[in-house]
């Protein structure tokens, strides 16, 4: 299942993009609502939209060494 949604976001960007915004759009609604863990869904629809974080690197590289 996970590879078929990669492949759909993959072939049609403007779908990626629009998850990326609602994502957004309900992890600031849960900010200010009732529902405050959903707000990591702001974290991630940045990825969606393409915006890394610095830090996800640094902290790739010194837990994930081979």
């Amino acid at each position: 299942m996970a590879e078929y949604i990669k492949k759909i976001l993959a072939v049609n960007p403007k779908l990626k993009k629009l998850a990326g915004v609602l994502l957004i759009l309900v992890g600031l609604t849960a900010l200010v609502t009732p529902f405050t863990p959903g707000s990591w869904l702001i974290f991630v629809g940045l990825e969606f939209l393409g915006i890394r974080f610095l830090v996800w690197d640094k902290l790739k590289e010194r837990f994930w060494k081979k």
